[in-house]
């Protein structure tokens, strides 16, 4: 059965695009109250300098069954995400869930070590990628424990497992060391709200379909498999709906406290929970890259959807 959320409030920082926006949208499918954060409104752009807004991602969760509210927060900033909580528990009066999606992905100086990499975008991927989170927890934190059964989930790249086995060379290190810290932030948080009846866990999509990847690629959610630009792992990717469901899978799971402090990828959580992406398969990303993609080993992206 699909979870029913409809008496929760979420909080998913960093929903204007991408994996965010995919969760959003599928916990207001599940009937939640969701609160959407980010820097681009309608306005208003962030140095993205992209078109998608954090209007269009609560409007998406509003007709998905939900209540989405845009609220314009840059998290890199303590003032404002302090007010954005005092928001929520004005409004609401308790908080569930908080989903942590803020990572700077517009920060990439691929394939270059850390002495040729940019210092400012790679002290800002910091920033965005370590400090945001941390801004974001100590003050939504405060609110989430207060009620048994809150769910915090630190959005990265990436499980603990492969992150051990291989550096993200291609991608850097200021990136390597963003994503890697998300796990030991989930860890932390876990051990903190064990106590007080509460949950926290990495979590990774797999290769995204994102509205960047997508027009990266040169083309969209409807023909992503017909581009002749992406390389061969792009047959493995999966759309942010899919990581999206699997959040939804945590927060409707009764024994969530079963995952508290651990790393976990969409991939695998489709396993335990039974839900498909929204083609019907199970993309496993993180388990084709350490059998195949980056171990040199044997197979096909279609054995492991």
């Amino acid at each position: 059965m699909a979870a029913d959320l409809r008496d929760r409030v979420v909080l998913v920082a960093g929903a204007t695009r991408g994996a965010g926006r995919g969760i959003a949208v599928e916990l207001g499918a599940a009937g939640a109250t969701v609160y959407c954060t980010g820097r681009t409104t309608r306005t208003q752009r962030s140095d993205y300098d992209r078109p998608e807004t954090i209007e269009d991602t609560a409007e998406m969760v509003t007709r998905a069954g939900g209540t989405g509210i845009a609220v314009r927060v840059d998290h890199t900033v303590p003032d404002e995400v302090r007010d954005l909580v005092r928001r929520v528990e004005s409004e609401q009066g308790r908080l569930d869930v908080l989903v942590n999606d803020l990572g700077g992905e517009n920060l990439h100086d691929w394939h270059r070590p850390i002495w040729e990499q940019d210092l400012t975008r790679g002290l800002q991927r910091l920033r965005t990628g370590i400090e945001a989170h941390m801004i974001t927890a100590h003050f939504a934190l405060a609110l989430l424990s207060r009620r048994p059964g809150g769910l915090v989930v630190e959005l990265t790249d990436g499980t603990a497992e492969v992150h051990e086995r291989f550096y993200r060379s291609e991608c850097g290190a200021f990136f390597d060391v963003a994503k890697t810290a998300m796990h030991r932030l989930a860890r932390a948080q876990g051990e903190e709200l064990a106590p007080l009846g509460g949950t926290a866990v990495s979590l990774t999509p797999g290769w995204l379909r994102s509205e960047m990847m997508l027009e990266h690629f040169e083309v969209t959610e409807e023909n992503w498999r017909e581009s002749t630009v992406a390389p061969p792992g792009f047959a493995i990717a999966e759309s942010p709906a899919y990581v999206g469901r699997a959040v939804v899978a945590l927060a409707g799971d009764p024994d969530v406290a079963r995952w508290n402090t651990q790393s976990l990828s969409s991939g695998f959580l489709a396993k335990e929970y039974g839900f498909t992406d929204t083609d019907g398969s199970q993309p496993d990303a993180w388990r084709f890259v350490q059998e195949v993609e980056w171990a040199g080993g044997e197979g096909d992206a279609a054995d492991y959807r």
